[in-house]
Formats: C-alpha cells, structure tokens, sequence
C-alpha cells in the first residue's frame, strides 16, 4: 500500500530474513561488506497538481506538501569506504534552472520551502566532497533528484538508468537538464538489458558485487527509473532462520509516488518482527489509482502500474522497509543525517509509519475533502 506522495522515486532496505530473501530473491553473500545509508531532507516542495499524481482528488486536496528526500550511501568493504548519494533533492536555487522551471518558481515563490544546499549540508557534517563522493545516483532526472551537479566536483561521476533521457535544454526544448548537470562529470548509465539477476521480479543490477546494494529497474514514472535496494549486514554469516533477522534497505525512485493504497515508496526498509502486523497483501483494493490525465507526471501510467505492483511485494513484506522519496507521511519519524536509518528494525520504525498516511491529521493525508474556509474546501 503505497502513499500519495510516492509518486517516483524510491529507496529500499531489506533485513535479510530467510524466508523473505528466498521469496523476493534476494541473492546471499559471505563477503562481509556492509552498507549504510542516511537520510537528508532537502526542503519541501507544494504541488499544485494532485490531479496529476493521483486519481480521484477530493476537494481541498488539488495541491499537495511533499518533502525531498536524498540519501548518503556508505559502503564499507574491509577497510576501503566509498561513498555515494541516491539523488540529491532540488537545487536550493531553482531561478537558476532551465527557463521553464525558473519562470515557474518565479510565479509561485512558495512552492519551496526550507530549501538546502545538500552540498553544503555534507561538507558541514564532516563529508568532504572533493574526496569522499565517488558518484551520485539519479533515481530519474528529474529537477527534483538531479539537484545541483555544479557543487560537486568533477571527480564525482553520475550514474542513470540506461534508458534516461540525458538530452539538455537548449537542444531538447522541454528538457529540465542543462550544461552544467553534466560539465566535467563522468556519466555512468546502468544496463538492465544484461542482467541476470531478477529481485520481487524487477530485474537488477549488483552494484557492488556482494549483494549489498542492488539497483532495480522500476520504468514507467520515466524512462530509466530505478529504485534502490539496500542489504545492510551486522555479520558475514550467511542468513539465519527466523527470528534471527539482518537488515536490508531498498531504495525506490518516484515511481510510486500514488501508490495503490497508502503506504511510501521512496525507500522501502525490511523489519524482522510485528509477525502479521504488515497484511498488506490482503488488504483492500488501491484507494487512489495513478493519474493517467494528459499531464499526469508518469510518462507511461500503464508501465508505472506495473513497476508499482511489483514494489507492492515488498511493502507487503515485514522484513522490508521502503521509503519514498516524497512521502509526507514520515515527516518527523524518519531519522535523518547523521543518524542512520540502518537501526530502522530494531527501533520499530515500520510499525510507527506504515498506516500514518491514513491519520487525518497528516500531511499526506488525502482521503476525506479538505478543510472548508469561506464556504469552500481549501
């Protein structure tokens, strides 16, 4: 069940329970890497299209809050760390992007809020740019996970799914990619057309090798999104039956910002307890569906279904914990940098946010028409 603010993009973190990697299929290792990863919200962003994410919107429901999220991965292999970013949220300076979205944050100056430069929020938490990001990872390139590729440094390569459309304005008219996305940056595009490794049946890519960190094929918001599957490990034992749980994380992308039911996407984490607390498989029919309007922000609706039902499987799952990037129903449960979000089992954070989208007094709340203000729903 997936929430109206997981339109796209997605981050996952599974914990390594027998039973759900043999049913989601999960390969094993014995290499002892771990992986770590962090949360940065990046500021908050009013949409002013509902209609475009979700069908049906209620009235007082037309424009939505959502907040952008980006995440520090740390991959630690012996005593070699390497460091990447899964998307980077919206440059805090919008005016300064292609014509068409400068003029749009232009006329509507309050669409941004409490925005952050995430570079200068790594440099001051300890994170040096030019030696510690390898390369960053775009969900999609959309303006709302490229971010500002001009602060990192050339040495800082971008990875994209194979099939992104990397064209730039003033080539491509309608595109929100520019020059400076790309200038001195090494362009890294995943090939999921050679995989043979196939997890909760989106094909995928091991990013590393040991199956630490897997990147999923999840088409449809786009063309070559991907969502992201973390495995973090506390040992280098291979899987022990349950109870005896580890912990995985996988990394959605926009894909399922309306989602079938309720519940985010953007990251999708994997708990080892709360038996029969997460029946989400069997609950009832999507409450919102994707918006398929001419404008609706999924460029193929019918192939976002798909991608969405897929990563239902591991909503579905108690040992997984997805996280959207643009869910609002998480706001002030999910912990963020410093902290990590590898303890996201341990602390109970799946039971805390996985109904929260239902609670009327949330932000993501979409359900009933909104508050009336002088005789009309707003």
């Amino acid at each position: 069940m997936l929430s109206p603010s997981a339109i796209t993009t997605l981050l996952a973190l599974a914990t390594g329970a027998l039973a759900s990697w043999q049913s989601l299929g999960i390969p094993s290792s014995h290499s002892g890497a771990t992986i770590s990863v962090k949360a940065f919200n990046v500021g908050n962003l009013t949409i002013g299209g509902t209609r475009q994410i979700v069908q049906p919107v209620l009235p007082g429901r037309e424009s939505t809050t959502v907040p952008m999220f980006a995440f520090l991965l740390e991959h630690k292999s012996g005593k070699n760390t390497r460091r990447f970013m899964w998307d980077l949220g919206l440059r805090k300076d919008p005016q300064n992007s292609v014509p068409s979205v400068a003029a749009l944050f232009d006329a509507f100056p309050g669409a941004l809020d409490e925005p952050k430069d995430i570079a200068e929020v790594l440099v001051e938490g300890g994170i040096a740019l030019m030696e510690s990001i390898e390369a960053v990872m775009w969900s999609h390139a959309h303006i709302d996970h490229f971010g500002d590729m001009s602060r990192f440094p050339n040495s800082t390569g971008i990875i994209v799914g194979g099939a992104t459309n990397t064209s730039i304005f003033p080539d491509n008219p309608n595109s929100q990619l520019q020059a400076s996305d790309f200038a001195g940056h090494n362009l890294t595009r995943i090939d999921f057309s050679s995989s043979k490794v196939t997890i909760g049946s989106l094909k995928a890519i091991d990013f590393f090798k040991d199956s630490s960190l897997f990147l999923l094929d999840t088409p449809g918001h786009v063309a070559g999104h991907m969502t992201a599957l973390a495995t973090p490990r506390t040992t280098s034992a291979p899987p022990a039956p349950p109870p005896l749980l580890q912990k995985h994380f996988p990394c959605p992308l926009d894909i399922a910002h309306a989602s079938s039911n309720a519940v985010s996407t953007d990251f999708f984490w994997s708990p080892a307890s709360a038996l029969g607390a997460f029946d989400i498989a069997s609950r009832a029919p999507p409450m919102l569906a994707l918006s398929d309007t001419p404008d609706s922000l999924y460029a193929d609706p019918a192939l976002a279904r798909v991608s969405l039902d897929k990563l239902s499987t591991f909503d579905a799952d108690a040992d997984v914990l997805l996280v959207i990037a643009h869910d609002a129903s998480i706001l002030g449960a999910l912990p963020v940098f410093p902290q990590s979000l590898n303890g996201w089992w341990k602390s109970g954070l799946k039971e805390r946010v996985v109904w929260r989208f239902l609670e009327e007094r949330n932000l993501a709340f979409v359900f009933s028409p909104g508050p009336v203000v002088n005789g009309t729903a707003s």
